[in-house]
């Protein structure tokens, strides 16, 4: 038994390392490259449509709620809680790619946390032409979750499969 349940979480625990290491570390760098003042110096990339600036968001995605890091903080953690129950008890964990999908939701939440924590605003730093600014976390939630909507769609795909070919039967 606890061998298996190592077995579930070794890979999510791994990727959410890999994704709150290289979050906190683009972080920095940038931080120290960019900083201290946000918004006063750019890394074009490609073109002046996708570059690198230093940001503070102290709200959320597309900038909504600002201000509010406290409370945003304790959804945050709120929600990652959430997010290990229904890993637990309703997605298949057994799965490498649910593993995998789990690690970089939990990863890209905590290193968003951790910057509220330490900082009471989330560095970004990812600017592309219209779209808010955004950094790696962010990027590993929403990987994490295209890839959870992925599996969810291949297997509803595979159990249709199965009821036509057992009516057809």
């Amino acid at each position: 038994m606890k061998s298996l349940v190592q077995a579930r979480w070794m890979t999510p625990i791994l990727v959410a390392i890999i994704a709150i290491a290289l979050d906190q570390a683009s972080k920095r760098w940038i931080v120290a490259t960019l900083g201290p003042e946000p918004m006063t110096k750019f890394i074009p990339l490609i073109g002046e449509d996708i570059r690198l600036a230093y940001s503070h968001n102290t709200g959320i995605a597309f900038s909504l709620f600002q201000g509010k890091s406290d409370i945003l903080t304790i959804v945050a953690l709120v929600i990652i809680t959430g997010a290990i129950y229904l890993y637990i008890t309703q997605l298949p964990n057994r799965r490498r790619l649910i593993q995998i999908a789990m690690g970089l939701i939990l990863g890209g939440a905590l290193g968003n946390v951790i910057d509220r924590i330490q900082l009471g605003y989330v560095v970004d730093f990812i600017q592309v032409g219209w779209f808010p600014i955004f950094n790696l976390a962010d990027s590993a939630i929403t990987v994490g979750a295209a890839i959870l909507m992925l599996q969810y769609a291949l297997d509803e795909i595979a159990l249709r499969r199965v009821r036509q070919a057992m009516m057809s039967q």
